[in-house]
């Protein structure tokens, strides 16, 4: 069994953000929390399915992604309606960290199988709060299914 130290260090985070104020706020939170080790960044939903999806990638060591759902290109719904529609992604844990709290994008979320739906708080330090108890709890403490690597051919994504 790995120690907190190691997993920390092993923890691979997508977070997918197209504003800047809320990714450096994000990155100064993760790493205040010692988890920004093998953070990947992605500013719209099509830049996070090509990181998710491109030809070769493997998803497989990624702990958790934490998705906004206003996002240009492709929108965060539709990037975890993919997510789950993927033998190689479904289980992946997907943390929708957004400032809409309507409940039809609550409810949408969830109905795509969201692990988790989280309404980014405004206070900044309530903000880093959150984000670093988000990330010890998914990239540490949970212990996820391990995601199915790829078959030989090119998967799909509807």
């Amino acid at each position: 069994m790995k120690s907190p130290e190691e997993e920390i260090e092993m923890a691979e985070i997508l977070l997918v953000e197209d504003n800047p104020d809320d990714e450096q706020l994000t990155l100064e939170a993760l790493k205040g929390a010692r988890l920004a080790n093998r953070l990947h960044v992605a500013r719209d939903g099509a830049e996070a399915l090509d990181f998710l999806f491109a030809e070769g990638r493997q998803a497989t060591g990624l702990k958790v992604v934490l998705l906004d759902i206003k996002l240009p290109k492709v929108d965060g719904l539709e990037v975890l309606r993919r997510i789950r529609s993927n033998a190689a992604t479904e289980k992946l844990p997907v943390v929708l960290l957004t400032s809409s709290a309507e409940e039809r994008d609550i409810i949408r979320g969830y109905e795509l199988k969201a692990n988790s739906y989280i309404v980014k708080p405004v206070d900044f330090t309530q903000f880093a709060t959150a984000v670093q108890d988000i990330g010890a709890y998914w990239a540490v403490l949970n212990r996820a299914p391990s995601l199915a690597p790829r078959a030989a051919s090119k998967t799909t994504v509807p």
